[in-house]
């Protein structure tokens, strides 16, 4: 279900704090199929990395939830990618096995 802006960002950061991990250790972007980007794209390991996501109300609202953590909190990450269907923000740890790049 979709939240609001806010309760997105608090979640994430929320998840962040509670893994420990410097900002600049994770990387957050966004999708219309989370999931896909994580496994797929960015090589997460379901099982054993940290992650979350979390769907936002527009594609818009998805978008400057990003900015925040890239630009204000200092994590990784891309800006301007996706669509109209772009409403989910995703975060993970970066690990050596991981693919942290936009696109």
């Amino acid at each position: 279900m979709a939240a609001p802006k806010q309760q997105v960002i608090a979640d994430i950061r929320a998840f962040i704090e509670r893994c420990r991990g410097a900002c600049r250790g994770w990387y957050v972007g966004i999708a219309s199929d989370p999931r896909s980007r994580l496994f797929g794209d960015h090589g997460v390991d379901e099982k054993g990395d940290m992650w979350i996501y979390r769907e936002c109300e527009s594609s818009v609202l998805a978008r400057e939830v990003e900015e925040f953590f890239v630009k204000m909190i200092g994590t990784d990450g891309g800006l301007g990618g996706g669509d109209e269907s772009t409403r989910w923000v995703y975060a993970y740890k970066k690990a050596p096995h991981t693919v942290p790049r936009a696109g």
